[in-house]
């Protein structure tokens, strides 16, 4: 199969969590199948509280009532780790890549896709870093960015959540990552002014391209529907 070193960029908007969730499906075969380069998918979910693999569903705590009220849905995933929110103002970043042009480590993969987003706080002045115990971007003892992947065949599905200017409050509702003497930060409340979603995300698009060694290709999200569709109908 051949291996592409351009990397697809698509800006997909405001996203329901399934519809993004089904979207990658699609990439991952037309990936595995060798008729697209590898992809990367910027965009922010409405409400969502994502239970992964490890899940402890102690560790959602929001009531019924409160979930209703907020309009937050609740959904199992397929990747890894324990339950995480999604909403406006946070940049979700999904990457489906052929690992084996990156060594075939899940272990250098994680790190590297925490590499580009440390690279990107640190374009406005955030200390962010690695912990050595969690895996995620830490600044401090505060999160910075989630990371929950999924790989099968060496090609890698969901990614990473890293708060830009989200409304904080609503992992009030959950035990993030099942990690509890820890709270969450963004972007905006470290740099004390608001950073937009489009600025973080061409920065962090800049960084994830060097880390990772890709020339950046820009396509529409109506192109990528239409690529993925008619891979759709051939299988």
């Amino acid at each position: 199969m051949t291996i592409f070193e351009q990397l697809l960029i698509v800006q997909c908007g405001l996203t329901r969590y399934r519809d993004a969730w089904e979207l990658q499906k699609r990439i991952w075969n037309a990936r595995h199948d060798g008729v697209i380069p590898d992809v990367l998918l910027l965009t922010e979910h409405q409400h969502v509280y994502t239970l992964g693999r490890n899940t402890d569903t102690n560790h959602l705590i929001a009531s019924s009532d409160r979930l209703k009220r907020q309009e937050i849905e609740v959904i199992e995933t397929d990747r890894g780790g324990d339950i995480t929110y999604h909403g406006p103002g946070q940049l979700i970043v999904y990457p489906i890549l052929d690992l084996r042009r990156h060594g075939q480590d899940l272990h250098r993969y994680l790190r590297m896709l925490e590499e580009s987003i440390i690279l990107m706080a640190g374009k406005f002045g955030i200390a962010a870093e690695h912990d050595p115990q969690y895996t995620g971007v830490w600044v401090g003892e505060h999160k910075l960015a989630s990371i929950g992947i999924k790989v099968s065949r060496w090609i890698s599905m969901h990614g990473a959540a890293i708060n830009i200017c989200n409304d904080l409050s609503y992992f009030d509702g959950i035990i993030p990552c099942g990690i509890f003497h820890r709270d969450m930060t963004s972007v905006s409340k470290e740099v004390g002014r608001e950073i937009t979603i489009a600025e973080a995300g061409d920065i962090l698009v800049t960084e994830f391209c060097s880390v990772f060694s890709y020339k950046p290709e820009a396509i529409s999200y109506e192109d990528l529907l239409r690529i993925t569709a008619r891979e759709k109908e051939t299988t």
